[in-house]
């Protein structure tokens, strides 16, 4: 397909289905899109120390993200120079380097080659030309991303608009970093941009999610009962986008001196043993999470208290990990309770999860239907502006996200 065909298959207000089913597309997907702009791989927290590791992917090409002796962080592809082997099988661990299992190609930390067996079989070899191959790395309030291209635009510059919203976000440490407490992961059959567009979708949280909204007292339920509460959805400019819900926890630090929820009276009498009220209350208030979700594209979503990444695995299946967060160093029994909240809407028995999945498997199904034109809308709400507050059933941030796919398609 040509950057012609591309352009045509994204409007101002629908995408074509295709998007959705074309192998061919998809195809071309991984390598304009992931192959070539930052992708979100870790968190700082996921590799504490020197020597700590974990593997990922960045879209379909398998990834060690590491930190090595010296407390860089490195992401290296997880593939030999040998004969392509894997060199790392593990999810995460801790490693002083990785040794190929097919012939023991042995890679130190940092990804340079320091081992062959049986070395006076090569000619000509320099060891030095046969590191394992490495991404360009940089991070941003403890999210680490990474890119094949090494001449792409800093990542503070792609981030933009969106950094102070991340900052927002990490308020969630109540007072402490920010870190991963564990998470799980499933897969779905249909395509990558179904979940990018649900994390910025509000208009389908009272039909699909009604069971949980059930589930709250009724102090929570008004809490999210958000739909004409002056939330708005604000398109931050390189794909990425915010969806403000309850805009009295956007900033977890304001008005800390309100009245502290009757769900958490209890830990607040728990914390005082320890903490100053001023820090209960930021404690406290970072348990019940922010206000907003924020779309980082192409794979991340900070959605309210949980990070969830997306990977694209072929055109009608896509990976999900929802990822818990908590306070580093922060107390035992606040973090207990954001699990707990965590498992009650994200988590593979919650309220949230299954009802979400199922809704991207009919729209998967439904665009494969022969109806012409096989249009996707993306119509609803006027974008936010200095003149117009927006809305936050606006589908603003797909818009936004969808954009960007095109810009990328038909560079």
């Amino acid at each position: 397909m040509t950057s012609r065909d591309f352009d045509a298959l994204v409007l101002p207000d629908r995408v074509h289905s295709s998007l959705y089913r074309d192998p061919a597309i998809f195809e071309e997907e991984m390598d304009r899109i992931f192959n070539r702009t930052w992708v979100w791989v870790a968190h700082e927290s996921d590799i504490p120390k020197a020597g700590d590791f974990l593997t990922t992917h960045v879209g379909r090409q398998p990834v060690i993200v590491n930190r090595d002796r010296k407390g860089d962080i490195r992401v290296m592809v997880n593939r030999c120079r040998h004969r392509g082997a894997t060199v790392c099988e593990a999810r995460h661990g801790n490693a002083a380097g990785f040794v190929c299992p097919y012939h023991a190609w042995t890679y130190s930390q940092d990804g340079n080659l320091r081992g062959v067996p049986l070395p006076k079989g090569y000619k000509d070899f320099d060891k030095a030309e046969y590191g394992l191959i490495q991404l360009r790395v940089e991070t941003y309030a403890g999210l680490v991303f990474a890119t094949f291209d090494q001449g792409i635009e800093a990542l503070d510059t792609f981030l933009g608009r969106a950094k102070p919203w991340i900052d927002l976000f990490m308020k969630q440490g109540g007072g402490f970093p920010v870190k991963t407490m564990g998470e799980h992961r499933f897969t779905f059959p249909g395509n990558w941009k179904i979940q990018l567009e649900n994390t910025t979708d509000a208009y389908h949280f009272p039909v699909v999610h009604k069971s949980f909204l059930t589930s709250l007292d009724d102090a929570t339920e008004d809490l999210f009962s958000f739909m004409d509460a002056g939330g708005y959805v604000e398109d931050l400019g390189n794909g990425h986008s915010v969806m403000v819900m309850i805009p009295e926890l956007v900033d977890l630090d304001d008005n800390l001196d309100t009245d502290i929820p009757d769900r958490f009276a209890d830990i607040a009498e728990e914390l005082r043993k320890d903490y100053p009220e001023e820090q209960v209350r930021r404690i406290v208030r970072a348990i019940g999470g922010s206000g907003f979700n924020l779309n980082l594209f192409p794979n991340l979503a900070c959605s309210m208290a949980f990070f969830r990444v997306l990977r694209p695995l072929a055109v009608d299946e896509t990976e999900i990990r929802h990822i818990a967060i908590g306070m580093d160093g922060g107390p035992d029994i606040a973090n207990r309770a954001r699990l707990r909240l965590h498992e009650h809407f994200q988590g593979p028995m919650g309220f949230g999860t299954p009802d979400d999945a199922e809704a991207w498997e009919r729209v998967q199904r439904g665009s494969a239907g022969s109806a012409d034109p096989a249009w996707i809308m993306v119509n609803r709400g006027e974008d936010k502006t200095a003149a117009n507050a927006g809305d936050v059933t606006a589908e603003t941030g797909m818009r936004a996200a969808y954009q960007m796919w095109k810009r990328m398609m038909t560079a």
